[in-house]
């Protein structure tokens, strides 16, 4: 499978300082975008931490015989145990970090993350940032929401649209890297079919701008460069009122020029 990407973050309209960080490996097609929190720089740091603990992390498991600082689930693949170790790693070391230093108090960060491995994609998140895929020329959302509001939709399954619109904790998480020392790490595998895109972005697009208008933009892509520009300018448009990351993957069949 071929991978084509492109990525962008923005500070956004409001924010002084953008807290968003995307990282990616290529000889292991592995994509992170991440969205902290915390006051001062503290959110840069949780979101930067965690993607450069688990590159660090892939980078020292190359060699089968490291440990690894977690037990393998049994019900995952060596592939899903791997990913799901390495963000487990990452927020262990946030809260240990936020633990010890008063400057760091309080702070940690959302993640999103894929893995391509032949035809399939991994798929690993704690919080509200997002993966979408577009499949002829439909998108839809692979991710839950980490967040109150997915909680209360859960619980009561007959919300309106308009309860949930005006639900008063829409932006309250329920779980995010930092929080406490463990952490419960989301997985999914399924098939990657030729001509399918993978939208990674945390909640300064999604908040912004609506299901509707990103698969629009989304299923019109043909360059993913001015697509990540066009999904972040969108989102400023919008109010742009928290920082703004898109990463998007292009897969095929044929080979493609990254």
């Amino acid at each position: 499978m071929k991978i084509r990407y492109a990525a962008k973050t923005d500070v956004g309209m409001k924010r002084t300082h953008n807290e968003d960080y995307f990282s990616l490996m290529e000889d292991e097609q592995l994509f992170i975008v991440a969205d902290g929190m915390g006051g001062h720089s503290s959110g840069e740091v949780a979101s930067r931490m965690a993607a450069e603990t688990v590159s660090e992390f892939y980078q020292r498991t190359k060699d089968e015989e490291a440990t690894w600082p977690y037990k393998m689930d049994r019900s995952l693949s060596y592939i899903e145990n791997r990913l799901v170790c390495g963000i487990k790693l990452s927020n262990y070391k946030i809260y240990e970090a936020a633990s010890k230093d008063i400057r760091f108090k309080g702070m940690g960060t959302t993640i999103v993350t894929c893995l391509i491995n032949g035809d399939k994609i991994y798929i690993a998140h704690v919080g509200d940032s997002r993966c979408y895929r577009t499949r002829n020329g439909v998108m839809d959302q692979r991710t839950r929401d980490h967040s109150l509001l997915e909680d209360y939709k859960e619980a009561k399954p007959d919300m309106t649209e308009e309860e949930e619109r005006n639900f008063p904790h829409k932006n309250v998480i329920t779980r995010a890297l930092g929080m406490r020392d463990t952490v419960q790490v989301d997985i999914q595998t399924e098939e990657v079919q030729d001509g399918d895109m993978f939208l990674l972005c945390s909640d300064g697009l999604s908040t912004m701008v609506g299901d509707e208008d990103i698969q629009r933009v989304m299923t019109t892509a043909e360059d993913l460069e001015k697509t990540v520009a066009e999904l972040v300018d969108q989102a400023n448009r919008a109010g742009g009122t928290d920082n703004i990351t898109t990463l998007v993957l292009r897969c095929s069949n044929t080979k493609g020029e990254k």
